[in-house]
């Protein structure tokens, strides 16, 4: 398999339309025919990707993924004082008439919840560094989810946050066991914009805070 670290701005996969064929999937496969797509990242969000080089490994990397054998971990910078640890959930759905968009919706949304971790807090910026968990894995879930608690990411103008020259999301970290080795695998790459120290608590560490339904309709 390989290991890529992705930069901000470039596509996973390809798209639709001739304008959108330059990804990552492409520029890999010139030295790498035989790249096989394992899971995806968000064109603006930037860090850890893995491809499979054979279609065993595709579909066992692809089931590690689906079942959750595999922990993930993100930093992000954030709008606000954003404290402690915790978990946001909350169910998230497309938000049809404004494509790309997703909101969370407790009537239409899938079940999603995001643990998270406070770092750092620059009072001078009001920017929280946060080390964040997707425990599932709905599109734009990261985004969606800080937004809805009011601190949406710097540079994610798609859910109102702050401009910046990138979105301030990086897949920092990926832990599972090789499908062919059996061995354990701690992959790790630095975000390449400041952040605090990547606080790599274990999973049960996490609380989980049940939102009321009155701020599930709130947010909606």
């Amino acid at each position: 398999m390989l290991v890529v670290n992705k930069p901000a701005g470039l596509l996973a996969v390809p798209g639709r339309g001739e304008d959108k064929q330059d990804c990552l999937l492409t520029r890999l496969r010139r030295d790498f025919p035989d790249a096989l797509v394992v899971h995806r990242l968000d064109m603006a969000t930037s860090g850890l990707m893995v491809f499979a080089r054979n279609i065993e490994i595709q579909r066992a990397l692809s089931r590690a993924f689906a079942e959750r054998q595999v922990n993930k971990r993100y930093v992000a910078v954030l709008e606000g004082r954003l404290e402690g640890y915790g978990a946001i959930d909350l169910p998230i759905a497309a938000d049809w008439p404004n494509r790309p968009r997703h909101k969370v919706d407790a009537e239409l949304g899938k079940p999603s919840l995001t643990r998270y971790r406070a770092g750092h807090y620059e009072p001078e910026a009001d920017l929280s560094h946060v080390e964040l968990e997707p425990v599932t894995g709905r599109t734009h879930q990261l985004r969606v989810h800080l937004q809805a608690i009011g601190h949406p990411i710097i540079g994610d103008t798609l859910y109102q946050g702050r401009a910046a020259e990138r979105l301030y999301l990086h897949a920092c970290r990926l832990s599972f066991t090789h499908p062919a080795t059996d061995s354990s695998l701690e992959l790790f790459s630095a975000a390449p914009f400041p952040t605090a120290k990547a606080y790599a608590a274990p999973a049960d560490s996490f609380a989980v805070h049940h939102p009321t339904t009155e701020s599930h309709h709130e947010e909606a």
